[in-house]
């Protein structure tokens, strides 16, 4: 993770090097260089997460969008995590939502799956697209569009 974040290769001879192993034992732990880096990424974004929820406000689809709202300014802001692990990060947002579901707070308008797919998506284009000119790192116009998904108000409180 320290050569990911600092922006090196993640190059898993020389990984292997450093820890002492073969190489051979970091690829039996994970199959794959790109596995290797999936995990990277999974243990880099999912503090951001837990660190939005816990700081988040109010309840039900304005608790979500806070928390959606604050994950996406941490990443915006990490420029190492420029990459999704996307369905992992689905299952989290899921289930953040069928938390607030539980609770009786919020009833979201379509199948939980189906909008933390989309809130993903979303986050993933509005932050680090290239292709739609405009929206690129526009974190205001993505809570804008996450908080009609969710069906709440974009409106800070």
């Amino acid at each position: 993770m320290r050569r990911y974040l600092r922006g090196r290769r993640v190059d898993v001879q020389a990984i292997a090097a450093e820890l002492k192993i073969g190489r051979a034992t970091v690829y039996r732990w994970f199959g794959s260089r790109e596995a290797l880096l999936g995990e990277v990424l999974v243990r880099a974004a999912d503090p951001l997460l837990d660190a939005a929820r816990a700081e988040a406000r109010g309840r039900g689809g304005r608790a979500l969008l806070d928390t959606f709202d604050r994950f996406n300014r941490s990443l915006i802001a990490a420029p190492a995590l420029r990459q999704y692990v996307e369905p992992h990060l689905v299952g989290r947002i899921a289930a953040l939502i069928d938390e607030e579901i539980a609770r009786g707070a919020y009833e979201p308008p379509v199948e939980t799956a189906t909008l933390a797919y989309a809130i993903v998506r979303l986050a993933e284009a509005f932050l680090f697209s290239d292709v739609a000119t405009g929206i690129r790192g526009d974190v205001e116009k993505l809570r804008a569009v996450e908080a009609a998904l969710l069906g709440v108000s974009s409106r800070r409180r």
